[in-house]
């Protein structure tokens, strides 16, 4: 993975193979935002209108310096509009030149970032931009992300500014192992495996990790993980991964959807809606990272991660609409459509959490295709109860991510009623995402919930942009670690 470090080095002075200064859209042309750090013979090169530099996000241009400044290329990485772009637009733009400019060994960076926050993001923008996925080709690209990243600034010997890039290296590792696990292949990733490298990944940290095979799951009364799993060889597992520090400010749980590759069961998906369903974990891969990262961190709460992983598939032993399950704690459900099947999964893991009596359960799944219809495939959905999904919003806008909150209406419930049982696993086609947040939390009784529900932002079936690959994104880590320290104050 690609490291980054601070310098006070001046950036004309950085011993980089490319120096990334970016550029906003202005008034009247394009507008350097260097503060003035580059040669004035190289900056009016540099904005010369023969270039056709523009300042338009995600753009990166690159330009011989002809020795004005150490490094051999200077590469001019738009922000937008404006000249005084917010932590998130400089978030994005050190990640598309990090993204962009490869096949170097070293970057380095001069952006205005004047305090400690806005020097985090870039650092973190430029290392998550630093991702390359290529465990399955047997040539490996020879155009790489550089190994090594400078940021020029005259915070380097800062303290809070230390801390702020510390965290920004945490950050990123944790999303790059999220969309490591999205990317495999699910006959490499199902339950079994998954559980493995869960327990891989804790090893000589301060996060334990305890599994239920499918045996435990059975005789815990885990109903769903069992009925969603049967229909597969390989069969389901709850894995539990708990940081514990010494005196936890507060408790908060954290339940992820791990539906290692989803064909809808029984109640069969079309072809095309499968190429994407190895991501149907990615709520789990999340909660696994975020809870490692708390713990990297040394962050005051205590954090217990749940990770509910099935395969969800069609034989003779799969679950059969009109089957009604018994959930872990009593409710029954009748499964009306097996392709619903994260629910299942997530409502026995939200009643374990909740026995353990947290503070607040975040729970966080690629559950709906209802969401992407309402908010397309860069917004998550947050519902819940009390304080909960405004908490989500506030983390979300601080962290660079995006969440737009969503209603529970009491109408919609009735839609969940069943003949037979407790409850339907469907209603309402109609507002199927709110549906599917009153479903679970059916499973949470009183304490304060939020349900995340990411089907669309997880996976990136685009051209990549900022610091946004291809392939599985990560998102929801940095949202709910900044939620996760903010309960610590």
């Amino acid at each position: 993975m690609t490291t980054a470090a601070l310098t006070v080095t001046h950036p004309a002075r950085l011993a980089v193979d490319a120096l990334v200064v970016p550029v906003a859209t202005g008034p009247d042309g394009p507008v350097l935002l260097d503060g003035g750090a580059l040669p004035a013979a190289l900056r009016a090169s540099a904005t010369a209108a023969a270039l056709g530099v523009t300042g338009e996000a995600d753009v990166v241009h690159r330009i011989p310096t002809g020795g004005a400044v150490k490094a051999p290329v200077l590469a001019l990485v738009g922000v937008g509009t404006g000249t005084e772009p917010d932590p998130e637009r400089l978030r994005r733009a050190a990640g598309a030149a990090a993204r962009q400019v490869t096949g170097v060994e070293s970057l380095g960076l001069a952006f205005p970032a004047d305090d400690a926050a806005t020097l985090g993001a870039v650092v973190e923008g430029a290392l998550l931009g630093a991702y390359v996925y290529d465990r399955y080709r047997a040539a490996k690209p020879a155009q790489r992300p550089a190994a090594r990243i400078d940021v020029s600034t005259p915070l380097a010997k800062d303290k809070e500014a230390s801390r702020a890039a510390t965290r920004a290296g945490v950050v990123a590792r944790a999303v790059h192992a999220v969309r490591d696990l999205v990317n495999a292949a699910p006959a490499d990733l199902y339950p079994a495996a998954f559980a493995d490298l869960a327990k891989a990944a804790a090893k000589g940290t301060k996060v334990k990790v305890s599994v239920l095979d499918e045996k435990a799951l059975a005789a815990g009364g885990y109903g769903g993980l069992v009925a969603v799993g049967q229909g597969s060889a390989r069969p389901p597992r709850l894995v539990r991964v708990a940081y514990a520090p010494s005196r936890p400010r507060r408790t908060v749980a954290l339940v992820g959807k791990g539906i290692t590759f989803d064909s809808g069961g029984l109640s069969i998906k079309p072809a095309k809606s499968m190429e994407t369903m190895k991501s149907d974990m990615a709520g789990a891969a999340a909660v696994l990272h975020t809870v490692l990262a708390a713990a990297a961190l040394e962050l005051p709460v205590a954090v217990t991660g749940w990770l509910c992983l099935a395969e969800n598939m069609p034989s003779g032993t799969a679950q059969r609409p009109s089957d009604v399950i018994t959930q872990r704690g009593g409710t029954t459900v009748e499964v009306l459509n097996t392709d619903a099947e994260g629910r299942l999964v997530l409502a026995d893991g939200l009643v374990a959490a909740r026995e353990e009596k947290p503070d607040a359960i975040l729970d966080i799944a690629t559950l709906t295709g209802a969401q992407i219809v309402a908010l397309g495939p860069l917004v998550s959905a947050v519902m819940g109860t009390g304080a909960m999904p405004d908490a989500v919003v506030e983390a979300a806008r601080a962290s660079g991510e995006q969440f737009w909150p969503m209603p529970l209406p009491a109408e919609l419930r009735a839609s969940l009623k069943s003949s037979v049982a407790d409850l339907a696993n469907i209603g309402d086609r109609s507002g199927g995402m709110l549906v599917a947040g009153l479903f679970l939390k059916e499973f949470v009784a009183d304490v304060p919930w939020a349900h995340l529900d990411i089907a669309g932002p997880s996976f990136n079936e685009h051209e990549p942009w900022g610091y946004t690959p291809r392939g599985g994104t990560g998102v929801g880590v940095r949202t709910m670690l900044t939620l996760l320290e903010s309960s610590g104050d």
